[in-house]
C-alpha cells in the first residue's frame, strides 16, 4: 500500500507557484540583493506562524487566495490530498477540552466531547448550529459510529465503553477486564469483523476530567482529593486496578487484551488501516498515578489477523523539524495514509495535524493556533478533516476521504 501520489503534470505549474510565490519575480528582478543578503546574514528557521498572522473571526478578512497558508506540504504527494482552493475554517470556539469528534452520516452532524464540561456538543451541516448533545456525558472521551449507526463513547468517569443504540437505549459494553476495572478507556474504533476495540490509559482519573481514585488508589495515594464532590455515589470508591492496555470486544461481548504497557505505554489514539490489517496507537505522557512515566509521544502500529493484534513496532517518533508533536487522535484515508493530531505544546505553529504514508514518511501538516486533540473524516462526501482543538472546533476539506465510518 502507498500514499496517493498526483500526476506531476497536473500538479507541477501549481507546485512551483507554491513554492516560489511572489518571491519568484523579486529573484529574477534583482538577484544581487538576495545573494547579498545569504552571505551577510545567518540563515534562520522557517517561520512556523502564519505572515501575517490569520484571524479566525468571523469577521477577519480573507488570506486564503489558492493554497491555505497553514496546509503545508513536507511531501509533493501531500498536494494530492489536500485542496488547493478550501480555507481552514473555524466551526465553533467555547470548549474546555475538546476531544472525540465522530461523523454521523445519516443525521449530517459531528459530534465530540467537552471532557471537563461533561458534555457532548453537536455541530449541524446544514446551517453550522452548535448545541448540547448530551449532558452529563460521563466525562466521554473518545467517541465513533459503528458500521449500524450506532454511537460508540468511551466514559472516564464511569470507566467504561458504552454503546448508544438505535432505540435510545444504552448498552454497556465494558467496564471490566477479568474482574478488575479499566481505569479510564480513551478512544475507540469497530474492526471489519464487527468487533470493537478501544484503549485504555488513566487519564480520568484526575479532577479536570474524570474523578480521582477513592483514598490511597494511584492517582490519590495521600486521600487528600475528595472524589466524592460533585459525583453520582458510586463513583466514590472506584480505584486503579490495572496497567495500561489494547482491548478487543468480539461480537459476542467476550473482552481480550490485544496490546500491553509494554508494548504501548499510555495507549490514546487509535485506527485501523482501510483494510482492516493494521492497528495504528498514539502513545502520550504519563497519566495521574503513573509516577511521571509514559509514553513518549510516537505512533505504534500492529499487524492484525484472526482478531489479534502482533508485532507491534514503532511507526513515528512524530518529530518535525526537531519538534516533537505528540499524537492523540488517529484516523486513516481511503489511501492508507495516517492523519494524526499534533500536540507540540508551546511550539507555536506545530500544533494541528500530522498526515503520513503508509511507510512512516511525513507527507504534510496543517497549522491550528490550538494544540489538536483528536481528528476525524466527515461530510456527505466524508472528505471534510474535522479537527477538535483545545477550545474550538476546525475543519479543512480535503482532495481524499476517510477510511470506513468516522
Amino acid at each position: 500500500m502507498t500514499a496517493h501520489r498526483p500526476d506531476t503534470a497536473t500538479f507541477s505549474r501549481r507546485d512551483t507557484i507554491r513554492t516560489l510565490g511572489i518571491g519568484a519575480a523579486a529573484v529574477v528582478a534583482a538577484p544581487q540583493i538576495v545573494l547579498a543578503q545569504a552571505a551577510t546574514t545567518t540563515p534562520e528557521p522557517p517561520s512556523t506562524i502564519t505572515d501575517p498572522p490569520r484571524s479566525f473571526a468571523p469577521d477577519a478578512a480573507p488570506n486564503v487566495y489558492f493554497w491555505d497558508p497553514d496546509v503545508i506540504a513536507v511531501d509533493p504527494s501531500f498536494n494530492g490530498l489536500a485542496q488547493p482552493n478550501a480555507p481552514i475554517q473555524r466551526l465553533w470556539t467555547g470548549a474546555l477540552w475538546a476531544e472525540g469528534p465522530a461523523w454521523n452520516a445519516v443525521g449530517k452532524f459531528l459530534l465530540w466531547s467537552d471532557i471537563p464540561n461533561n458534555c457532548q456538543m453537536r455541530w449541524l451541516q446544514d446551517d453550522g448550529h452548535v448545541s448540547v448533545f448530551r449532558a452529563p456525558s460521563n466525562n466521554s472521551n473518545g467517541n465513533s459510529f459503528d458500521r449500524q449507526g450506532r454511537q460508540l463513547s468511551c466514559e472516564h468517569l464511569t470507566r467504561r465503553v458504552v454503546r448508544y443504540e438505535l432505540d435510545g437505549s444504552v448498552t454497556i459494553l465494558a467496564d471490566r477486564f477479568e474482574g478488575k476495572r479499566f481505569n479510564s478507556p480513551n478512544d475507540v474504533v469497530e474492526h471489519q469483523d464487527g468487533s470493537i476495540w478501544f484503549t485504555d490509559p488513566p487519564y480520568g482519573g484526575q479532577l479536570y476530567e474524570g474523578a480521582p481514585d477513592a483514598a490511597g488508589g494511584r492517582s490519590n495515594p495521600d486521600g487528600l482529593l475528595n472524589n466524592r464532590l460533585g459525583q453520582p455515589p458510586e463513583i466514590g470508591e472506584a480505584v486503579r486496578e490495572m496497567d495500561h492496555g489494547i482491548y478487543r470486544i468480539a461480537a459476542d461481548g467476550a473482552i481480550t487484551q490485544v496490546g500491553t504497557q509494554a508494548q504501548v505505554a499510555n495507549p490514546n489514539g487509535l485506527c485501523f488501516s482501510p483494510d482492516g490489517t493494521r492497528l495504528y496507537v498514539a502513545s502520550t505522557g504519563a497519566g495521574p498515578g503513573d509516577g511521571g512515566q509514559g509514553g513518549n509521544g510516537e505512533i505504534f502500529v500492529y499487524d492484525v489477523a484472526n482478531g489479534a493484534a502482533s508485532n507491534a513496532r514503532l511507526f513515528s517518533d512524530c518529530m518535525v523539524d526537531g519538534v516533537k508533536c505528540g499524537p492523540d487522535g488517529l484516523r486513516c484515508d481511503v489511501y492508507g495514509n495516517l492523519w494524526a493530531s499534533s500536540n507540540a505544546g508551546r511550539a507555536v505553529g506545530y500544533n494541528g495535524v500530522t498526515c503520513w504514508s503508509p511507510a512512516g514518511a511525513l507527507l504534510g501538516r496543517i497549522r491550528l493556533p490550538e494544540v489538536c486533540g483528536n481528528v476525524c473524516f466527515g461530510g456527505p462526501k466524508r472528505n471534510v478533516l474535522f479537527m477538535a482543538a483545545s477550545q474550538s472546533l476546525y475543519a479543512v476539506h480535503t482532495a481524499t476521504q476517510g477510511a470506513g465510518p468516522a
